[in-house]
């Protein structure tokens, strides 16, 4: 009783009018702000959970981010490749042979419902077994998930006979990866080496604690092979946005997004604060370049955990107060 009254009273300085509790806490069917909301608060709820506004400031991209690489081994991808293509063929037999064990049960032709159910069993158990195989090798090997058969072959093909070769490139401690860049420069023995960008990789490596892009390397050096460590320049044409202190952001449901204060009031004075998405274009230094947002927007850049918290909160109900 005592804690939820301390609760109560907490919430009754910070949340907005829609909010505020009432004069007794009996009432199980309390609204519930919808996640998204604007929010309104007054000068002394402001400054109660310390927020802090500021303006982006205009800002351009990094034409080229520094990476390390690490060519990949063609034949885990092989193996891969040939584990997603027998769980597939393990998936359609076992869906086969269910329907024709169906189909014999159904006319009474010397198949028992023990059988159809093991056979339903096994049926279920393969195309998990497969769906599994085809969220690892996404997860693993990112765009070549959405090459077709034949398309995959040929790179194997080139990755076999020595023509290309495959290299991940991370930034270390990135997760974000931002927008893709156009091109990428490897530096093999002092020599600049160019590659492909083929697309994000999302598995993040434990060692550097990053997400990546994989890199296919056309008509590599000699001697470049599996294992090897290299420098990765990732380039890209300059991109303008406005540049934003990571704290400002969070991240929901429809993406990254900011709270920024309207310019108008609520009737009895408080200020708004709703939701605005950006997106993410690249990391400066302890911030983001992003667009979505103009430089004369006033953000909040210190306090946005504090009004996602505020969101959806409701008041108290009886059974809740009288839980102690």
């Amino acid at each position: 009783m005592k804690r939820a009254l301390i609760l109560s009273a907490w919430v009754c300085i910070l949340v907005l009018p829609a909010l505020a509790c009432a004069a007794s806490n009996d009432d199980d069917d309390a609204p519930v702000r919808a996640p998204g909301a604007a929010l309104a608060l007054s000068p002394a709820q402001q400054q109660a959970v310390g927020l802090t506004l500021a303006h982006p400031v205009n800002g351009v991209g990094p034409r080229s981010i520094d990476a390390y690489g690490l060519v990949l081994d063609p034949v885990e991808l092989v193996s891969d490749v040939g584990h997603l293509a027998s769980t597939r063929i393990t998936a359609q037999n076992a869906a086969a042979d269910a329907r024709r064990i169906e189909g014999l049960y159904q006319h009474d032709a010397n198949a028992s419902l023990k059988a159809l159910q093991s056979a339903r069993a096994a049926d279920v158990e393969a195309r998990a077994q497969a769906q599994a195989a085809a969220t690892s090798f996404a997860l693993q090997w990112g765009p070549l998930a959405a090459m077709s058969d034949a398309e995959r072959n040929a790179l194997i093909g080139a990755l076999a006979a020595g023509h290309a070769v495959l290299v991940r490139a991370d930034v270390p401690g990135q997760h974000a990866l931002g927008s893709v860049p156009e091109r990428a420069l490897l530096t093999v023995d002092g020599i600049g080496v160019a590659a492909r960008v083929l697309g994000a990789l999302p598995r993040t490596t434990p060692e550097l604690q990053s997400a990546g892009w994989l890199l296919q390397v056309d008509h590599a050096p000699s001697g470049l092979g599996p294992g090897a460590r290299l420098r990765v320049t990732l380039a890209g044409a300059a991109v303008k946005g406005v540049l934003i202190p990571t704290a400002a952001l969070l991240y929901g449901d429809a993406g990254p997004y900011i709270y920024r204060q309207s310019n108008t009031k609520s009737r009895d004075g408080k200020m708004q604060y709703a939701q605005a998405l950006v997106k993410l274009l690249a990391p400066q230094g302890d911030g983001w370049l992003v667009s979505g947002l103009d430089d004369d927007d006033n953000i909040v850049v210190h306090g946005a955990g504090v009004l996602w918290s505020l969101q959806g909160l409701g008041s108290f109900s009886a059974a809740e107060e009288d839980h102690d």
